[in-house]
């Protein structure tokens, strides 16, 4: 993971506010909509759970960083040394290529402007986005 500081795995679409969801939205999305067999919905549950006692979740440092008035597209990106943390999205990514959901990986020295930081993450509002993707972002299917 030499190319950029961080990382992030993303819908392949924009959203309906002209966003790309992050793989967690994304597989979130499916389990809300009752698509997800009882072996998916098990991963989901025990590693989103996993997630949440691994990292400190932004918005209960800051309950504005998602505020979607004050700060548009805030979106979280994985810090490239968080690799026990990036190791564990393979599982989601099979969750959404079964359910023909296309995501890839991004990889960014610079993905916006940082609203916070911790030792694994950052949450950013993005630079003013291309046609299909944040500037100064590299991609990768995932």
């Amino acid at each position: 993971m030499d190319e950029g500081l961080y990382v992030r795995f993303q819908s392949t679409v924009r959203n309906d506010r002209g966003y790309f969801t992050g793989v967690f939205g994304l597989v979130n999305g499916l389990a809300r909509d009752g698509k997800l067999t009882a072996e998916q919905e098990r991963f989901r549950r025990a590693n989103n759970d996993w997630y949440n006692a691994a990292y400190p979740d932004p918005s209960s440092v800051d309950p504005t960083v998602y505020d979607r008035e004050l700060h548009p597209g805030a979106a979280a990106w994985f810090k490239s040394t968080s690799r026990d943390l990036i190791k564990r999205v393979d599982g989601y990514l099979e969750i959404l290529a079964v359910h023909g959901i296309g995501c890839r990986m991004m990889r960014s020295s610079d993905p916006g402007r940082i609203l916070y930081e911790d030792e694994y993450q950052i949450v950013v509002v993005p630079h003013k986005p291309g046609p299909d993707q944040p500037s100064s972002a590299t991609t990768r299917d995932a």
